[in-house]
């Protein structure tokens, strides 16, 4: 399998990879596993694949739950970096393109004071829910990665 083909299958079509990276040879090794396996709990247990509910939780909390996801990756790709190199690959695609999008537009519009804004708060939570569901997709290509059941399936209908 290639590289393109492996996000395709996990409808991760917003990923723009260069072609010359599409076509690499996917090939885990058990260091990728092992990664994909501690990312895959990060990103499962917390606000970054689960639904925050309209009358639960706070913005500024979950925006600074999935920011921490940087210090997570980073610290994941410190353990097993060299080792880990297809996973490394993956993991700063997405913390690239789908992650730091989200967090810098929402870390300034913090700043500005938009969470003392009702309607900035309910945009807040419905491109949270775009961003969860990007998310979700990935914590599933994690699961294969890591080869384990994946557990995206029990927690809801979130997609």
């Amino acid at each position: 399998m290639k590289f393109g083909d492996f996000f395709r299958k996990w409808d991760l079509n917003s990923i723009k990879l260069n072609i010359k990276f599409a076509e690499l040879e996917f090939s885990p090794t058990e260091d990728d596993q092992t990664a994909a396996w501690d990312m895959y709990v990060e990103l499962i247990t917390r606000i970054t694949t689960q639904p925050l509910a309209q009358n639960e939780g706070d913005e500024a909390t979950a925006l600074e739950s999935v920011y921490s996801i940087f210090g997570i990756t980073r610290e994941i790709l410190k353990n097993k970096g060299k080792k880990a190199e297809n996973f490394t690959k993956i993991a700063i695609i997405v913390l690239n393109q789908v992650i730091r999008p989200f967090t810098a537009k929402w870390h300034r519009k913090k700043l500005e004071g938009a969470f003392e804004n009702s309607t900035e708060c309910s945009i807040f939570r419905n491109e949270l829910s775009d961003l969860q569901t990007k998310l979700t997709r990935y914590t599933k290509l994690l699961a294969e990665l890591a080869m384990v059941e994946d557990l995206t399936e029990i927690m809801g209908d979130n997609l």
